[in-house]
Protein backbone atom coordinates (compact mmCIF):
# COMPACT_ATOMS: atom_id res chain seq x y z
CA UNK A 1 0.00 0.00 0.00
CA UNK A 2 1.37 3.49 -0.77
CA UNK A 3 1.52 6.54 1.63
CA UNK A 4 -1.37 8.03 -0.68
CA UNK A 5 -3.71 5.02 -0.18
CA UNK A 6 -2.62 4.61 3.52
CA UNK A 7 -4.10 8.53 4.17
CA UNK A 8 -6.81 8.02 1.92
CA UNK A 9 -7.41 5.20 4.02
CA UNK A 10 -7.40 6.90 7.42
CA UNK A 11 -9.76 9.45 5.79
CA UNK A 12 -12.27 7.54 4.67
CA UNK A 13 -12.93 7.18 8.65
CA UNK A 14 -13.87 10.60 8.66
CA UNK A 15 -16.80 12.67 7.74
CA UNK A 16 -17.51 16.37 8.81
CA UNK A 17 -20.97 18.04 8.63
CA UNK A 18 -18.89 21.55 6.89
CA UNK A 19 -15.33 20.77 5.91
CA UNK A 20 -13.99 18.14 2.95
CA UNK A 21 -10.70 15.93 3.54
CA UNK A 22 -8.63 14.78 0.52
CA UNK A 23 -5.15 13.50 0.44
CA UNK A 24 -2.85 14.27 -2.61
CA UNK A 25 0.38 12.87 -3.82
CA UNK A 26 3.10 15.79 -4.60
CA UNK A 27 6.62 15.34 -5.57
CA UNK A 28 7.66 15.51 -1.88
CA UNK A 29 4.78 13.07 -0.60
CA UNK A 30 1.74 13.49 0.31
CA UNK A 31 -0.54 16.65 1.07
CA UNK A 32 -3.61 16.50 3.01
CA UNK A 33 -6.28 19.45 2.12
CA UNK A 34 -9.12 20.33 4.12
CA UNK A 35 -11.80 22.53 2.38
CA UNK A 36 -15.28 23.75 2.95
CA UNK A 37 -17.60 21.42 1.46
CA UNK A 38 -19.71 24.56 -0.22
CA UNK A 39 -16.85 27.33 0.00
CA UNK A 40 -17.45 30.20 -2.94
CA UNK A 41 -14.26 30.64 -4.80
CA UNK A 42 -12.11 33.01 -2.65
CA UNK A 43 -12.37 30.83 0.24
CA UNK A 44 -8.81 29.28 1.16
CA UNK A 45 -8.16 25.97 0.94
CA UNK A 46 -5.87 24.52 3.51
CA UNK A 47 -2.63 22.25 3.10
CA UNK A 48 -0.53 20.11 5.13
CA UNK A 49 2.08 17.91 4.74
CA UNK A 50 2.22 14.14 6.03
CA UNK A 51 5.81 12.90 6.29
CA UNK A 52 6.16 9.49 5.19
CA UNK A 53 8.21 9.05 8.68
CA UNK A 54 4.50 9.15 10.17
CA UNK A 55 3.01 7.45 7.99
CA UNK A 56 5.22 4.47 8.60
CA UNK A 57 4.78 4.61 12.59
CA UNK A 58 2.67 1.69 13.63
CA UNK A 59 1.10 4.24 15.84
CA UNK A 60 -0.34 6.24 12.38
CA UNK A 61 -3.87 5.85 12.70
CA UNK A 62 -3.80 7.71 16.01
CA UNK A 63 -0.98 9.97 15.20
CA UNK A 64 -2.76 11.14 12.21
CA UNK A 65 -6.31 11.57 14.23
CA UNK A 66 -3.82 14.39 16.19
CA UNK A 67 -2.59 15.98 12.87
CA UNK A 68 -6.25 16.19 11.11
CA UNK A 69 -7.92 18.03 14.33
CA UNK A 70 -4.62 20.05 14.86
CA UNK A 71 -5.37 20.92 11.03
CA UNK A 72 -8.67 21.43 11.73
CA UNK A 73 -8.24 24.13 14.43
CA UNK A 74 -5.31 25.74 11.95
CA UNK A 75 -7.62 26.13 9.26
CA UNK A 76 -10.68 27.34 11.03
CA UNK A 77 -8.87 30.06 12.51
CA UNK A 78 -7.55 31.26 8.96
CA UNK A 79 -11.10 31.79 7.80
CA UNK A 80 -11.14 34.89 10.57
CA UNK A 81 -11.69 37.40 8.13
CA UNK A 82 -11.61 40.12 11.35
CA UNK A 83 -10.09 39.64 14.87
CA UNK A 84 -8.86 42.37 17.24
CA UNK A 85 -5.53 41.18 16.76
CA UNK A 86 -5.34 42.23 13.28
CA UNK A 87 -4.32 45.54 12.39
CA UNK A 88 -5.89 46.87 9.63
CA UNK A 89 -9.58 46.09 10.82
CA UNK A 90 -12.12 48.45 9.30
CA UNK A 91 -14.93 49.20 11.36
Amino acid sequence: MTDLEKVDAELCKYRHAILAFRAEATENGVELVISLLSAGPDVPIYRAPVHSRDIAHPQFPWTFQRYLYDCMHDYLVDLFECTPQMKDQTA
